[in-house]
């Protein structure tokens, strides 16, 4: 019987590639490299990517930015080209890439739905495809990594195109997940319920704040360290048997 060890919750020798340095891409990224991952961050704004690499690079920790557009496949695949060439190949990919625009259905417009449905689901496809290449061509065990929602399984109200954008998600990652599973490469995704950041910390106030806490059973908002936790267990060898699920993090909320 083989020997249960706890490295396997450890990211030691495993470079991760993670689209996103906003709120929850930055405390992943710390999060990676705390559990021994190297870690290049990419975001479209490169100085708020070079920001988070810097403090991490303080912690004499090995991490690299660069500037990438999620809906570009050439800039996708050149940061994975880059991550193989510095790091000595790729391990994990972990897209924390997202937009949210807030409005009534009826007054929803055509650019709307086509800007939130481009960056959460068309930029999720481009970065698990460039990635699933990359781990084709090393010939070696890859996990790729989404931020789903807790409203990929639950709606409400001004928020259409992104519950459709999540909701996709999760489908996106079952299909992917078959797919490539002969390529020995794990997809999952990750489902937070409302996590605050700088973006959206003026909507998460007063009674929809309220409103959050009183439909969650730990009676709480969930904060970016509660996503990590799922994150590093996806990447890691300790999930290498899961693929295609997505894991909500929601203190209870969609059992509730």
């Amino acid at each position: 019987m083989a020997k249960w060890e706890g490295r396997n919750f450890r990211l030691d020798g495993k470079a991760v590639f993670i689209a996103g340095a906003g709120g929850l891409g930055s405390a992943i990224a710390r999060g990676v490299s705390e559990a021994g991952g190297t870690v290049l961050l990419a975001d479209l704004d490169l100085a708020a990517a070079e920001k988070v690499a810097r403090s991490i690079q303080k912690k004499k920790r090995p991490c690299r930015a660069c500037k990438t557009d999620i809906l570009d496949p050439v800039q996708i695949t050149r940061a994975t080209r880059f991550c193989r060439q510095n790091f000595g190949g790729m391990d994990v990919a972990i897209n924390c890439t997202g937009i949210n625009i807030r409005k009534p259905s009826l007054k929803m417009t055509g650019e709307d739905w086509d800007r939130v449905l481009e960056v959460n689901l068309k930029g999720a496809f481009f970065f698990a495809q460039c990635a699933a290449r990359t781990f084709i061509q090393q010939r070696r065990r890859g996990k790729i990594i989404a931020l789903a929602s807790v409203l990929s399984f639950f709606g409400m109200e001004d928020r259409a195109a992104y519950v459709a954008s999540k909701t996709g998600l999760v489908g996106l990652t079952k299909a992917l997940a078959v797919e490539w599973a002969p390529y020995n490469i794990n997809v999952n995704a990750v489902a937070p319920t409302f996590i605050p950041t700088s973006i959206n910390r003026e909507t998460l106030a007063g009674k929809f704040k309220q409103r959050l806490i009183d439909r969650t059973p730990f009676q709480r908002l969930g904060k970016a360290q509660d996503v990590v936790g799922a994150v590093i267990f996806l990447a890691s060898d300790a999930s290498n048997f899961i693929t295609g699920h997505t894991i909500p993090v929601d203190g209870g909320w969609l059992s509730a």
